[in-house]
């Protein structure tokens, strides 16, 4: 069953189980599963991606269908979820499971997604889709956050905040945070304050030191990383920023196959490239090829997991990966 992500905040879901939230606000997702949704389903919650359930299913029934003396109820969120997965879903909608509710969050999913049109048609789900938000939306967002704390910011400099977002509304959120804090011992915040505090520093921009790392530019790429002082929210941002360059390089190796002229494969590109990373992608198709860069985005997408598992450690991680990376194509 289709209802809009502001219906959670007035319908009783109770009586659901299963619930697919799909689309690219990957900020609104988790706010709607926090704000909304938790207030209806089991506390003790188990994340799972969907190629860890794909790889071991019996493991992954075997934890829904146990029960303990501690933990009769439980939320399972699958991220990543595909097609791939329907079977699954469907084995377990069928035996009507108690004390379980499962959300499966995806991207995009195209409207001939057997696994969305599942959702949508059945009566007893929930599916939910989240686009991206506006610039507008976004401003209205910080301009609500900061009169809550008092904080006084010309729209000016709220425009500053939300274009450094670049519209995702984790970031923005990561980026209040930040703000909140840093506001506590400051009666004035100024354009200078906000630059320095949010994402990385002015001069570098987290695209930049992807776009560095894939082309194996280890001087700059090291620069980079020297320059600036990463938070664990970052990780998160630049991370996912590194999975979407990934996949934009894998279009164009694989459009390649039937037009060697790169400059031609760039220009027909949609959405468009930039003209300042043309270079950048010229380089990298000379150094990736279509197995190494498939691979990379399942290492690429291990990694966002454990960077949400191990938050203290995430800088570590992020900066490892990246460093392994520029060095080593093969790595």
């Amino acid at each position: 069953m289709i209802i809009k992500f502001f219906e959670t905040k007035k319908k009783d879901l109770s009586s659901y189980k299963f619930f697919l939230l799909y689309g690219k606000n990957k900020g609104l997702i988790e706010e709607t599963i926090q704000k909304d949704l938790k207030k209806f389903l089991p506390k003790n919650t188990y994340k799972y991606d969907e190629n860890e359930i794909l790889n071991n299913p019996d493991n992954f029934k075997e934890n829904i269908f146990n029960k303990s003396f501690f933990e009769n109820d439980k939320l399972i969120i699958i991220q990543r979820a595909s097609d791939k997965i329907l079977k699954i879903i469907e084995e377990l909608k069928e035996k009507e499971i108690e004390d379980v509710a499962i959300i499966l969050i995806s991207d995009q999913l195209e409207k001939k997604s057997k696994l969305r049109a599942f959702f949508e048609k059945d009566k007893k789900t929930i599916c939910i889709a989240f686009y991206e938000d506006t610039n507008q939306t976004l401003s209205f967002i910080v301009q609500n956050f900061l009169k809550k704390l008092n904080i006084n910011l010309s729209q000016q400099n709220i425009n500053v905040i939300v274009g450094r977002a670049k519209g995702d509304r984790a970031s923005l959120n990561n980026e209040l945070m930040k703000l909140e804090s840093y506001a506590m011992n400051k009666s004035n915040i100024n354009v200078d304050d906000i630059l320095k505090l949010t994402n990385l520093a002015e001069n570098y921009d987290a695209a930049e030191l992807v776009e560095n790392s894939l082309a194996q530019n280890q001087k700059q790429t090291l620069h980079i990383l020297n320059e600036n002082n990463f938070s664990n929210e970052d990780c998160i941002m630049i991370i996912r920023i590194y999975l979407n360059k990934l996949k934009r390089l894998l279009k164009i190796i694989s459009d390649m196959k039937t037009n060697n002229d790169v400059n031609q494969v760039i220009m027909n590109y949609r959405p468009p490239i930039f003209w300042k990373e043309k270079d950048f992608v010229k380089r990298q198709v000379k150094i990736w090829n279509y197995e190494n860069i498939s691979e990379l985005i399942s290492k690429t997408n291990l990694l966002e997991l454990q960077l949400k598992k191990n938050p203290t450690i995430s800088i570590y991680l992020l900066t490892n990966f990246i460093l392994e990376k520029t060095l080593n194509v093969n790595n």
